[in-house]
C-alpha cells in the first residue's frame, strides 16, 4: 500500500549532478516533459529541446535558464538535429512506430542512451496483475479501438530495444498525476472534496487506485538517462485502497464533505462511462488490474515516491491558482454528479 503520510525513502530535491548530462528531450514543454526539464535543470543537467514550438513556446527562455530549443517536426524532418551529440535522449512524445523509428535512425549513432516513456497500456492482460515480462499488445491483433494506443506505444518500445540494445531505457508509466496535469482526473478530488456536501465515491473502498506523481516519474527517468537503470521497467505507484486515497483528500481539505459511495454496477446501470467516467474509477471488468501492476523491479532498483497528502496538496493549490479546468473540461461536473447521485439513490 502506498503511503499516505510519508514515502519510503524521501526524494527531497534532486540532487546536483556529479558529472552533467547533455540531454535531448523530444517535446518538453507540457506535463511529464516540462517535470523532466525542471528536474535536469535543477539536477545542473545541459537540455536541448526538439518540438513544434506550439505548446508553451516560452515556457523555457534560454536567456534565463540555459534551456536551447531546436524547432522542428519529427514526423516529418530532423535534420536541424544533424552533426550533433547528446550523452542521451529522452523521448516523451512518441506514440507511432514511424515516428520512433525516424528518430531512432537519425540518432542511433549520437545519443549514448535511448529512454523512451511508454505506457502500461501496452500490456495485452489488463485483468491480471502483471510484471514487466507479461504479453504485449501487438498491432497484428484483432484490437478494439482503445487498445490501438497500448500497441502502437508497444511497437515503438520494440524499435528502441532492437536499436540501442543495451543503451535503451523503457518507462512504463500508469496513471500520472500532479501540477500541470492536462486532465483533471486527480486534481477533480481535492478540488471536489473542498467544495464540500454530498460527494460521489465510485466503486468499493477496497478498490485499488494506482498512480505516481509527475516529479518522481521525472527523477526516475533522469536515472535513466544517467545509465542507473537499463531495460523496461514498470514505472508507478503503490497499489492503495479507493477508500485511503479519499479519506487523505477529505482529511486534507474539508473534514465536514459527506463521502457517499456508489457500487460499480449501480454507476454503470446509471450509464456511467466505465473508463473514468467517474474520475479515476474503472468498471470494466477486462481492466479489473489496471491498478494492480507489479513494480517490484522498479522499486529495487531505487524508484522513490513522495507522501500522498504532498502530491494532493501541490496539486491543490496548482489547480486553484490556474482558477480550475475550463467549463466543460472538468473531470465530473456538478450537474453530471448531481444526476448519478439521484440516478443510483
Amino acid at each position: 500500500m502506498q503511503d499516505t503520510t510519508a514515502s519510503r525513502t524521501s526524494p527531497g530535491a534532486p540532487s546536483r549532478a556529479s558529472a552533467p548530462l547533455s540531454l535531448l528531450v523530444l517535446g518538453g514543454t507540457r506535463f511529464v516533459g516540462r517535470a523532466l526539464v525542471e528536474a535536469a535543470l535543477a539536477a545542473g543537467h545541459r537540455v536541448t529541446l526538439f518540438n513544434r514550438g506550439r505548446t508553451a513556446p516560452g515556457l523555457f527562455p534560454a536567456a534565463a535558464t540555459g534551456v536551447e530549443t531546436v524547432l522542428g517536426d519529427r514526423t516529418a524532418d530532423l535534420s536541424a538535429l544533424a552533426g550533433r551529440r547528446w550523452d542521451a535522449v529522452v523521448d516523451v512524445a512518441g506514440y507511432h512506430p514511424e515516428v520512433v523509428r525516424r528518430a531512432v535512425d537519425a540518432l542511433r549513432g549520437r545519443a549514448g542512451r535511448y529512454v523512451f516513456v511508454s505506457s502500461l497500456s501496452v500490456l495485452a492482460d489488463q485483468a491480471t496483475a502483471q510484471d514487466e515480462d507479461g504479453r504485449l499488445l501487438s498491432p497484428d491483433d484483432d484490437l478494439a479501438p482503445h487498445q490501438l494506443y497500448g500497441a502502437r506505444k508497444a511497437a515503438c518500445e520494440r524499435i528502441v530495444l532492437d536499436a540501442f540494445g543495451e543503451r535503451a531505457d523503457v518507462v512504463r508509466p500508469g496513471l500520472i498525476v500532479g501540477p500541470h496535469d492536462p486532465t483533471d482526473r486527480f486534481a477533480y478530488w481535492p478540488r471536489r472534496f473542498r467544495r464540500g456536501g454530498r460527494v460521489l465515491l465510485p466503486g468499493d473502498p477496497a478498490d485499488p487506485a494506482q498512480f505516481i506523481d509527475v516529479r518522481d516519474l521525472a527523477r526516475w527517468i533522469l536515472g535513466c538517462a544517467a545509465g542507473r537503470h537499463g531495460g523496461v521497467h514498470h514505472v508507478t505507484g503503490r497499489p492503495l485502497p479507493f477508500g485511503a486515497f479519499f479519506a487523505a483528500c477529505r482529511a486534507l481539505v474539508n473534514p465536514a464533505a459527506e463521502p457517499v459511495w456508489v457500487g460499480t454496477e449501480a454507476l454503470l446501470r446509471a450509464g456511467a462511462e466505465p473508463w473514468m467516467g467517474v474520475p479515476m474509477w474503472i468498471g470494466a471488468p477486462e481492466c479489473a488490474a489496471v491498478n494492480l501492476v507489479d513494480t517490484s523491479r522498479a522499486l529495487a532498483a531505487g524508484l522513490t515516491l513522495r507522501p500522498l497528502a504532498g502530491t494532493l496538496a501541490d496539486t491543490l493549490a496548482w489547480d486553484t491558482a490556474r482558477g480550475g479546468p475550463a467549463p466543460g473540461e472538468e473531470g465530473l461536473s456538478a450537474a453530471a454528479e448531481r444526476r448519478l447521485l439521484a440516478a443510483t439513490a
